[in-house]
């Protein structure tokens, strides 16, 4: 893992330590898990099966500080803001989908884009800033069987893995690759890349937090995840030729997950 995320990790949790012992914070500890939809220059856009077909799984730890629990001089932002960092884990397989693939006659093309595959594997580590606005943090702890809604805005950073390639064989040859991933691209020999690297990304989501005992809760939660990096699914044509190929890679997680409230 590269020394960015070592970084990353020893600042939010220096920083959550520092801010426990100078304001009283509370902690919740969770782990969620869900389908995870990559958005990329795998399929065609706007298209069920793409979305359907180009989905994986993903997993997490998240940690909240609670600036409420153990606090009694109420606000609104202790009632009502929480931070939560998170590390996260995703991994999707891809395949192309949709009219070029399934046009007739079945040609080469349609041949060549049809056996292209790859594997992007994400691990991410970020914050977000998370929001209820319609319960105080206080009313939702004290009621079982609540609803608390809850939306959220962040940041992460993320080291993914990507390795793509035919089942026609070599990759970097015309008559299994279709031209426009052979053409080079963002200073790489091609349109495409087996690769690792680390990418930024932002994020925002909305969700529910249900509150099931004293101490712990569920969660439901749908989030947008945009990254800086048109690499993450190892797939990037050449954008001054090919300018359909314009947005950068995004996903969205459904998660769902459980929380525990740590009693110190």
């Amino acid at each position: 893992m590269p020394k960015h995320l070592y970084f990353t990790i020893f600042a939010i949790f220096g920083l959550s330590t520092i801010a426990t012992a100078q304001l009283g914070l509370a902690h919740e500890i969770g782990i969620f898990a869900g389908p995870v939809t990559l958005q990329s220059d795998f399929g065609e856009r706007h298209n069920v099966d793409t979305n359907v077909g180009n989905t994986g799984f993903g997993v997490g730890l998240a940690h909240w500080l609670n600036f409420s629990a153990n606090n009694n001089r109420e606000s609104f932002f202790t009632e009502h803001f929480k931070v939560r960092s998170e590390l996260s884990f995703a991994r999707t397989k891809l395949e192309h989908y949709g009219q070029w693939v399934e046009r007739k006659p079945n040609g080469l093309f349609a041949q060549q884009l049809k056996n292209m595959h790859a594997t992007s594997t994400v691990v991410g580590l970020g914050s977000q800033l998370e929001f209820s606005p319609f319960m105080k943090i206080h009313d939702f702890e004290n009621t079982l069987g609540g609803f608390s809604p809850y939306m959220s805005v962040g940041f992460m950073v993320s080291y993914y893995s990507t390795n793509v390639g035919s089942k026609l064989g070599d990759i970097s040859l015309p008559n299994v690759t279709p031209g426009k991933y052979l053409m080079p691209s963002d200073g790489r020999a091609h349109g495409y890349s087996s690769e690792n690297g680390v990418a930024l990304s932002g994020t925002a989501a909305i969700g529910v937090h249900y509150k099931i005992s004293t101490m712990s809760d569920l969660m439901f939660e749908t989030r947008f995840q945009m990254y800086n990096s048109d690499w993450i699914d190892g797939l990037n044509p050449n954008k001054d030729v090919y300018k359909e190929n314009k947005s950068n890679d995004w996903q969205v997680w459904f998660n769902f997950g459980y929380i525990y409230y740590l009693e110190f």
